[in-house]
């Protein structure tokens, strides 16, 4: 018996296969419905709506269903794709035993513990017939796969098998042919009033002594099975009149539970009380097989409709087993396969595709026994093949394999006792002798030449490895031995090896396991390994070097360094024999050959690309044949980013991988598609870093980075260019720049000047003292000292006799680019570039500058850009005329003209001319009162004449004077302030009207549409936060978040001080604030609580743990899980980010309260010892830290050695040795372990089992296997004990336990992506 799946659950009493899909059901004694994937071992769902146990269910052949009945009397139909139950079924006034969909009409059989059995109709929902006769409970009824028959079984120790036809004819839609139709209806008629039923008694079975607990029909044969509380297990065989009993089994030892046909082969699986599966050859009657539990009754068993695969339900769980291998053993030799199908050794031409039997080999042992053929090695010097099987203990058997199929006198073979016998030269072959240790070496004649010692103890397999020479397995460790040497040549680690595959010139091999695959060389070197979800089945080398391996539902290839993909997907498992070319050979599970063609284009291209031959990678590339972003991402985890540019035509992965791999060429063609900052910012960084400071040049000025560029016109000694940058900051206003253009250009008086223009005199006069410039100097003290008024005179500053003067510094070089070092492109850059160039060649299309960096005024060019052409555009850029400064692209937008203003428009030079500065402005048109004209002192005179005659033509209109207009017009005062009449002089008093309130930035932080916990509580909402927070995480004691909601509300408003007795002013602080705005409306609060300032505590918190300081650690990460609902992210990373956070908060939390715990325990008696025993036992299970874990480890190591459970005890060393602890832990932990084997065995029992995972429940502490019932935190997920629900969760102090809740949103972003689901 092969099991292949476990689960540990309470008692299992219904058990389904799905048709299709790897999926069981599971119907337990608690209630439950578990829906288990057992190939991946993962529970998919759980169904839990009936009350009490649940002890039948059953799939739909082809419809998303399956029914369930209970001991609610209830029987339900669900659907799994909406993980619901559709309706229910009442009508049975007892329990509901077993429950069973027909095959083709829409029926669901069911047996119930009133003694009847009902057939209802799940699309009409009703009841079409009660079966009645059986005077006990009926435990079991179950429909004939093809005929229209009903077997059940009662405690009433009969078994009956009812006849359906009626019921199937009158379920039938009559025909529209009203002569089949009128005789329909007679027959009708005459059955109900003759009392015909639509179902009858065709047989009644007795010859059981007790009751009968199931009975089964055979899938194709006249035969029924059945097993009851007698201890028997009797065969039936019926015809059209009678039936009768053939034979009785015996041998169980208590009462059997449930009984079947194998549906593939002649045999009788049954199972239990006596916790035993018995499996019966039916032909012989004879038991062939037992597979007993120790502690668990069987209660259910049933098999899959399709695969060789069956269940059994006992009071611990489930397993899914085979009765034996269905892989066939065969050997690959040139063209041939040689393979054991049907009996008989056969050999599959691959170059004619002829197959024929050649000799018949010899059954192993009985059916069901496991003991067939199971592996093969051919010898193609002496044409003789070698058949190892698992028979009494290990044996082979030895063929001389004719040219032709052997019609009579077939010679006799060779058998021998050893496991794994392989050929290991051209007359010799050896086998192993696993209760000596010992490796036999024989000749053809079966004669034993040599004896071997094993070279490793405990070795427990053997694989040919060439000529002398083999592989020698002990638990995970693989020694290549030279048997004629008697010496160990190298060695591996690796899972337990199942298979070794060759290549053809033996100078590589791969190493299969369960679920691992190693590749290495001859001598075991370069290893590399693939770990596998699936199970691995087989593997065959191409010719090129890769291996091509199977698993369960996939075909896939691995390189030499270990990377692999898919190349194909299964229906079914295929053992593969042979690759040639794209042309597949295998065999599946039933021993028939198959071919099927595969495409190798992905891993001969990641071959070439491994090994560097790069013109078989070009020729891929231009051929087309490999696609997608699988390909793309491969290319930039392995450091080939040149190459993924020719897969791409995104212009954004394109200059993403351009920057990547440095081309600048093909990054400016993308960021010309692209045009954004960010964009234009990435490859002026890219482009300095290379020295390329003309496309530099370009990128700076396309996104207006002033300060960037005249740095790097200061570095590149552009003193031209820089005067240029100079002058645009000068008619932009921007103080900021002329001052930082002054001082790379050493011009100290346009340095003074922009100090003086912006009050800071002191500066400015510092300057001009320090650079002798004397008359300034006495302006500027002047002043000073006269900016107090009548106060008493501000002292100068003082000047420092060591200040050195302002010098530029002069570069070295003044080249186009800076000088690199000259080198040779590599092959797939040059190419990139070639082809950006290529495109480059139709020139700059409409591509014209307009200002630096062309603004609005540049084109789209209609081709793409060279480094070239971007440095002469550059150029060109800041050669403009200054008259056209203004109009340029440069910043005409922030030119403050002030149009039309009751003032008139006021001067850029103003203040610079009331200082006598060196003002930068224009001339104005005195507009209003008092406006006059001013003039600058400096550049730029003769220009407003110009534009007086431009902008708005804003007249003034002579309006009626009843209108009360409060402006003065041109030529009049501007108001109140400038002295002039206003319109109440005009109308009398006029009444004054209350602005209305505006909105505050508290409600329009609260009006957005996906606001967050967080955000609401920095608005002030406290009531909206607690309502949010109740749910999504089920929130309901929000007393310890007090402080954070004070401290969140308090940092997102400042409070500004006003006058005496006015009020204080609260002002909103948003976290998207731009200086240099002059009106922003509110967007989102600034928040105290950030990722990062989560990650510092919980770096804080780690560091508590390692020191041992477990009450502080624990306060810690109390404060970061009350902390995080109150935290907003930007991207769906750091909101992954936030959930994984939450995920160790709660590990490290639940494991820390249980240490506090077991330190509390006071030591006392031995249930004392024992309970802080369990609490050391799950503190190690918790997902810590490797270092935590290590120490949690050795601490639980110590307790279990002083409680002398060495068993556990030693379990806790080897796990401290797999975490490569320190060499003095793993010294004692060593020492320790060899202490614990030497007197194996738990003085003291205790609730912990080490290999059934488990959740521990933070409240009470105990464990919670799968599939047991459980409560669960909606804010960490945490799993309690049933019996805690309701009660508040210690993660945190504030989620009741059991609630309903839609997940925690902390990105705003993504919950307006996803709705109202989940942590976000």
């Amino acid at each position: 018996m092969l099991t292949k799946f476990e689960t540990k659950s309470n008692r299992v009493k219904g058990l389904s296969f799905h048709p299709k899909r790897p999926w069981i059901l599971a119907s337990l004694h608690s209630g439950v419905i578990q829906l288990w994937d057992y190939r991946m071992g993962t529970l998919i769902d759980r169904f839990d709506e009936h009350e009490g146990p649940v002890r039948g269910v059953h799939f739909h052949k082809s419809q998303p269903l399956f029914v369930s009945g209970g001991d609610d009397y209830k029987i339900k139909v669900w659907n799994y794709k909406l993980r619901r139950c559709l309706f229910t079924l009442l009508g049975h006034l007892d329990y509901i035993r077993t429950v069973q969909f027909h095959h083709e009409s829409p029926w669901i059989v069911s047996a119930s513990d009133d003694q009847t059995i009902r057939i209802w109709n799940w699309q009409s929902r009703a009841c079409v017939s009660v079966l009645t006769g059986h005077n006990h409970y009926v435990m079991c009824a179950l429909f004939h796969p093809k005929e229209d028959l009903v077997v059940s079984a009662s405690l009433d120790q009969t078994v009956r098998v009812w006849d359906i036809g009626a019921l199937k004819k009158k379920s039938v839609t009559p025909s529209s042919d009203e002569s089949l139709r009128i005789p329909q209806l007679q027959l009708q008629m005459n059955a109900d009033l003759f009392g015909g039923g639509d179902a009858i008694v065709k047989y009644v079975l007795e010859s059981h002594d007790r009751g009968v607990n199931w009975a089964a029909f055979h899938p194709s044969l006249p035969l029924i099975v059945s097993g009851a509380d007698d201890r028997q297990i009797k065969l039936w065989r019926y015809n059209e009149s009678k039936a009768w009993e053939v034979d009785s089994l015996r041998g169980h030892a208590n009462n059997v539970s449930c009984v079947m046909f194998h549906s593939r082969q002649d045999l009788i699986v049954s199972n239990s009380e006596d916790k035993s599966i018995r499996v019966w050859d039916m032909t012989k009657r004879l038991c062939v097989h037992t597979f007993r539990r120790e502690h668990d009754r069987f209660w259910v068993l049933t098999a899959h409709p399709e695969v060789n695969l069956l269940a059994a339900g006992h009071d611990s769980g489930m397993i899914v087993f085979k009765l034996e291998r269905e892989r066939p053993a065969f050997a690959c030799q040139g063209t041939q396969i040689f393979y054991v199908r049907d009996r008989y050794l056969r050999v599959l031409d691959t170059a004619t595709q002829r197959d024929v039997a050649l000799v018949p080999v010899r059954r192993g042992g009985l059916v069901g026994s496991n003991n067939g053929p199971k592996a093969l090695s051919y010898n193609p010097a002496e044409s003789c093949v070698l058949v190892s099987s698992d028979l009494e203990g290990g044996s082979f058997e030895l063929y001389n394999v004719p040219k032709e199929p052997i019609r009579s006198d077939v010679p006799e073979c060779k058998r021998g006792l050893g496991s794994c016998a392989v050929f290991i030269a051209r007359n010799r072959f050896a086998a192993l002798d696993r209760p000596t240790n010992t490796i036999h070496i024989r000749n053809l004649q079966n004669e034993i030449t040599k004896k071997v010692p094993a070279p490793l103890p405990g070795t427990d397999a053997i694989f040919y490895a060439g000529t002398g020479m083999l592989l020698c397995r002990s638990e995970d460790k693989l020694v290549l031995f030279d048997v004629q040497q008697r010496s160990v040549t190298a060695e591996v680690s690796s899972p337990p090896v199942k298979y070794v595959v060759w290549n053809t010139d033996m100078s590589q091999v791969a190493l299969l396991s369960k679920h691992a695959v190693v590749v290495a060389g001859k001598k075991l070197q370069d290893a590399a390994t693939v770990h596998e979800t699936m199970r691995v089945k087989s593997a065959v080398w191409d010719d090129t070097g890769v291996l091509v391996y199977s698993t369960l539902n996939h075909i896939k290839y691995c390189l030499p360094n270990g990377d692999s993909g898919v190349i194909r997907t299964l229906d079914a498992p295929l053992y593969l024999t042979k690759l040639n070319g794209t042309l597949l050979h295998a065999l599946d599970r039933e021993g028939k050959a198959r071919q099927m063609q595969i495409d190798p284009s992905e891993y001969v291209f990641k071959l070439a690309l491994f090994q560097r031959r790069f013109e078989v990678v070009v020729a891929m590339v231009k051929s087309g044949a490999l696609k997608g972003a699988a390909i793309i991402g491969y290319l930039q985890q392995k450091g080939f980013p040149e190459v993924a540019l020719h897969f791409v035509k995104d212009p954004r992965i394109r200059f993403q991988l351009a920057v990547q791999c440095g081309n600048i060429e093909v990054a400016l063609q993308s960021a010309q598609e692209l045009d954004e900052r960010l964009t234009w910012e990435r490859l002026g960084v890219e482009a300095l870093r290379q020295g390329n400071h003309q496309v530099a040049e370009f990128s700076y000025q396309r996104v207006r980075a002033f300060d960037r560029l005249a740095f790097l016109y200061l570095a590149s000694g552009n003193q031209e260019k820089l005067g240029k940058v100079a002058r645009l900051a000068a008619s932009r206003g921007d103080f900021n720049g002329r001052l930082q253009a002054a001082m790379y250009q050493g011009d100290i008086l346009e340095l003074i000047c922009v100090l003086e223009e912006t009050g800071q005199l002191p500066l400015a006069y510092v300057a001009a003292a320090t650079h002798g410039l004397k008359t300034v100097a006495s302006r500027l003290a002047a002043q000073i000292m006269a900016s107090n008024g009548n106060a008493t005179p501000t002292k100068l500053p003082a000047i420092s006799a060591k200040a050195e003067l302002l010098r530029v510094p002069e570069p070295l070089l003044h080249e186009d680019n800076w000088p690199l070092l000259t080198i040779t492109k590599g092959f797939f850059e040059a190419l990139a570039s070639g082809g950006a160039s290529g495109k480059a060649g139709g020139g700059v299309d409409g591509k014209v500058a307009g200002g630096v960096g062309g603004g609005s005024a540049a084109g789209k060019s209609g081709g793409s850009m060279s480094a070239a052409e971007a440095a002469r555009q550059a150029a060109a850029a800041l050669d403009v005329d200054e008259a056209t400064l203004e109009g340029a692209g440069w910043g005409n937008e922030e030119l403050d003209l002030d149009l039309g203003s009751a003032g008139g428009a006021k001067e850029k030079g103003e203040a610079g001319g009331a200082t006598g500065g060196k003002g930068s402005g224009t001339k104005g048109a005195g507009g209003g009162g008092g406006g006059g004209a001013g003039k600058g002192s400096g550049e730029g005179e003769g220009e407003g004449d110009e534009e007086a005659s431009e902008g708005w033509d804003m007249e003034d209109l002579d309006l009626p004077a009843d209108l009360g207009s409060g402006g003065g017009g041109a030529g009049g005062h501007g108001g109140p302030f400038g002295g002039g009449s206003s319109g109440a002089a005009h109308g009398g008093e006029a009444p004054f009207s209350a602005p209305a309130p505006g909105v505050s930035a508290a409600q329009r932080w609260i009006d957005r549409r996906h606001v967050l916990a967080g955000e609401l509580v920095a608005a002030g909402a406290f009531g909206a936060a607690m309502s949010l927070l109740k749910t999504q995480i089920g929130a309901i004691d929000f007393e310890p978040l007090k402080p954070i909601f004070l401290d969140l509300h308090a940092a997102s408003f400042a409070v500004c001080p006003a006058l005496h007795g006015v009020p204080s002013i609260l002002t909103h602080l948003d976290q998207t604030h731009l200086r240099d705005a002059s009106a922003q409306p509110p967007s989102a609060p600034s928040l105290i609580f950030s990722l990062t300032a989560l990650e510092e505590m919980l770096r804080a918190a780690y560091r508590l743990v390692t020191e041992g300081k477990f009450s502080d650690a624990l306060r810690m990460f109390t404060r970061i899980l009350r902390t995080i609902p109150f935290t907003v992210v930007a991207t769906a990373k750091e909101a992954a980010d936030v959930r994984e956070l939450v995920t160790i908060c709660r590990e490290y939390h639940t494991a820390i309260r249980c240490e506090l715990r077991r330190k509390e325990l006071k030591e006392g008696n031995e249930d004392v010892a024992k309970r802080g025993a369990e609490l050391a036992a799950y503190f190690t299970h918790a997902k810590l830290q490797p270092a935590h874990t290590v120490l949690a480890l050795r601490q639980a190591m110590n307790v279990f050695f002083k409680l002398r459970n060495f068993n556990l005890c030693a379990g806790f060393c080897r796990r401290l040795l797999e975490l490569n602890a320190g060499p003095k832990i793993a010294e004692q932990a060593r020492a320790v372990l060899t202490a614990c084997e030497r007197s194996p065995g738990d003085a003291v029992p205790l609730n912990y089992d080490p290999r059934n995972p488990f959740d521990l429940c933070p409240i009470t502490f105990q464990p919670i296997y799968k599939g047991y019932k459980s409560a669960v935190d909606p804010y960490t997920k945490a799993r309690f004990a049933p019996e805690c629900e309701g009660q508040i969760s210690p993660l945190g102090d504030f989620v009741r336990v059991g609630a309903e809740g839609t997940g925690l949103a902390v990105c705003a972003a993504a919950a307006a992506a996803a709705g109202t689901g989940g942590m976000h």
